[in-house]
C-alpha cells in the first residue's frame, strides 16, 4: 500500500479534477509501477494531449477560483478548480534525495523526478530542482540522455540552469539518481557520479514529485497499454535543521 503519511497519489490536483489527476499504479515485487492506461483522461483539457501518473509528498492550494497553488505551470490565468487541503507531508528546505527507477521505453513517455516549491508560505517560492527527465526515445542500451538542473520558473531569486547529460547506462534498467541541495548549491548525480552542479538552490520547502507522462496523441492501438515505469526505491533526508 502507498504510505498516505508520505505520498499523495495525484498530480497537482488543485489545477484539475480528481479523476484527471489520479495516479494509476500498482505495487509489485520490484517496487511501484506507474501506469498510463488506455482509458486514462488528459490531465487537463487545456494541456492536452497529456496524461500523467504522479506521486508527490504533499499538496497545497488556495480556495477554488484563486490563483494560489503549488507549481503554477501556466501564466495565462490558471485558477484552482479543486480546492485541496494543505498537506505538507515531506518538504525540506535543504536535503538529500535518492531515487532508484527504471525509465519507460514506451512511445511518447517521459519519466521525471522534481523537487518543486510548495508555495504554501509564499507564492514567490516557485523554484524547482529537476533531478531528471528521461524521454523514452532517449534511452539506449549503452547510454541514455536526460535533462537535469534548476528551473527558476517565476522565482526571480534563482537562475534557470538546465543541461542535457549523457549517462553510460540503459535507463530502462534500475539505476539511482541523487539530489543534494542547501546553502552551497545543488548537486545532481547518477549512479554516484556528479552530472550537474548549480551554485544556488531554492531555500524554501520543496515537495518531491515522481511522475510518468505520456505526451502527445494517444496510441491508436489499445494493446500498447499500459505504458509503464518503475520506482524501486526512494530515500530522503531533511537536512534543514543542520543549516545555520
Amino acid at each position: 500500500m502507498l504510505r498516505e503519511d508520505r505520498w499523495v497519489g495525484h498530480y497537482l490536483p488543485h489545477w484539475t479534477s480528481p479523476e484527471r489527476s489520479r495516479a494509476r499504479y500498482e505495487i509489485d515485487g520490484s517496487g511501484l509501477r506507474l501506469r498510463i492506461d488506455a482509458d486514462q483522461p488528459d490531465w487537463r483539457e487545456e494541456d492536452a494531449p497529456l496524461r500523467v501518473s504522479n506521486l508527490q509528498t504533499g499538496v497545497f492550494s488556495g480556495p477554488a477560483g484563486s490563483p494560489r497553488g503549488t507549481h503554477r505551470h501556466r501564466p495565462d490565468g490558471l485558477v484552482v478548480r479543486t480546492e485541496t487541503p494543505e498537506h505538507v507531508l515531506w518538504a525540506p528546505t535543504a536535503g538529500h534525495v535518492e531515487v532508484t527507477v527504471s525509465a519507460s521505453v514506451d512511445e511518447g513517455c517521459m519519466l521525471a523526478a522534481w523537487l518543486v516549491g510548495t508555495e504554501h508560505l509564499s507564492e514567490e517560492d516557485t523554484g524547482e530542482i529537476c533531478m531528471f527527465e528521461i524521454d523514452a526515445d532517449a534511452v539506449g542500451e549503452g547510454k541514455s540522455h536526460a535533462r537535469c538542473g534548476v528551473k527558476a520558473h517565476s522565482d526571480k531569486r534563482l537562475t534557470t540552469d538546465m543541461a542535457e547529460v549523457v549517462v553510460p547506462l540503459d535507463a530502462s534498467k534500475p539505476h539511482t539518481w541523487t539530489a543534494v541541495w542547501g546553502p552551497s548549491g545543488t548537486i545532481i548525480g547518477c549512479e554516484g557520479i556528479v552530472v550537474k552542479h548549480v551554485p544556488h538552490a531554492p531555500d524554501y520547502p520543496l515537495f518531491l514529485l515522481i511522475d510518468l507522462f505520456e505526451i502527445g496523441p494517444r496510441s491508436e492501438t489499445a494493446g500498447l497499454y499500459p505504458k509503464t515505469a518503475h520506482i524501486h526505491r526512494v530515500h530522503g533526508w531533511d537536512t534543514s535543521s543542520a543549516v545555520p
